[in-house]
């Protein structure tokens, strides 16, 4: 009996110190719990009453808010041009180069007014996602004339990568400055068979991702999806999260698939971008010169985000200061997630 009641009084203390240990664990976990705070790179058009790109702004010439806390931009870009420092009241200067001490691992946080000149800041990352599933058995050539046209007419800041897909994502070239073999690679892609675009797409924007500076994502498709395993707003949110604008030529007219036309005017829409629907080569030729005059017509602004609490989406605004122009239109990304760590 004696044995027994030991034995039992033993399991409980057992029990106890395992209760105390899981709760203590519970809120050393809840408390060291943080977001991750990176910068925020922010790009986005200016239109007027009549259409026409707005050119020339300087970074006084707009504010920033992120649900609704001011923002103090730390780099800005115009076109193509190499970003800039912000100095406090809207002036700029060239940034200056990163020694070896600013990157070095481990040490502080990366100061906004330097510049790794490893990378060149200039231009657009480019990536090019091209269907190639069964739908594209008919118009193949002439997409890809149309792909290899817009490539040809790239600034020469801007580097480009080739992707096709079909049910794989295949990197047929990767992102680099040199237009014939972008182009070269281009013309080996060969028709596949089932369209998973919204696996490839989220897999592209990964690569994306990893890119510093300025990046956008061109999908050229010809059908529906049929063969992913991810939701396309799952896809979306990534690319909102991220700053990349996603820009959609389908090759399918509205009306004769409503479903994918509505799930790209989404996609383009909120992560920036735009999207056309050009059954024609002329139009689609035509959707490309529009998406590279919006490359070079387009504004890039780098922050990082003042304290904030929440958690979840915040919605970014940006507003125009002068009352001349209050009526122009901006098209930019409504907002982020902010990344979660430990």
């Amino acid at each position: 009996m004696r044995t027994f009641l030991k034995v039992s009084a033993a399991l409980m203390t057992t029990a106890l110190i395992a209760c105390f240990w899981l709760r203590a664990e519970d809120q050393e976990q809840q408390t060291t719990f943080h977001v991750k705070v990176d910068m925020v790179v922010l790009s986005f058009t200016i239109t007027d009453n009549k259409g026409k790109y707005v050119n020339g702004l300087r970074p006084k010439d707009f504010k920033v808010y992120e649900d609704d806390i001011l923002q103090k931009p730390a780099t800005f870009a115009e076109g193509n041009h190499a970003p800039l420092q912000v100095l406090d009241g809207g002036e700029t200067k060239p940034l200056r180069a990163m020694s070896a001490a600013d990157s070095k691992p481990g040490g502080p946080p990366p100061n906004p007014n330097l510049m790794d000149l490893r990378q060149d800041a200039t231009g657009t990352n480019v990536f090019v996602l091209f269907d190639t599933s069964n739908y594209m058995y008919r118009g193949f050539v002439y997409a890809s004339d149309a792909i290899a046209d817009f490539i040809r007419g790239l600034d020469r800041a801007d580097s480009v990568a080739v992707y096709t897909y079909s049910r794989n994502l295949n990197r047929a070239v990767q992102l680099n400055r040199d237009r014939i073999t972008a182009i070269g690679g281009l013309r080996k892609a060969v028709a596949g068979d089932d369209s998973a675009l919204y696996n490839c797409l989220l897999l592209t924007l990964r690569d994306a991702a990893k890119v510093p500076g300025r990046k956008v994502v061109i999908v050229f498709s010809n059908g529906p999806d049929n063969a992913s395993m991810v939701a396309p707003d799952d896809v979306r949110a990534v690319a909102e999260d991220e700053g990349i604008p996603i820009y959609v030529i389908s090759t399918s007219e509205v009306n004769n698939d409503p479903i994918s036309a509505s799930i790209f005017k989404r996609i383009s829409t909120n992560t920036g971008g735009k999207s056309y629907f050009a059954k024609t080569w002329q139009k689609q030729v035509e959707a490309f010169e529009s998406i590279r005059e919006d490359l070079g017509n387009s504004y890039t602004v780098t922050y990082y985000p003042q304290p904030n609490p929440n958690e979840g989406f915040r919605k970014i605004r940006i507003q125009l200061t002068s009352e001349a122009m209050k009526k122009y239109k901006i098209r930019a990304r409504p907002g982020y997630r902010p990344q979660r760590g430990f």
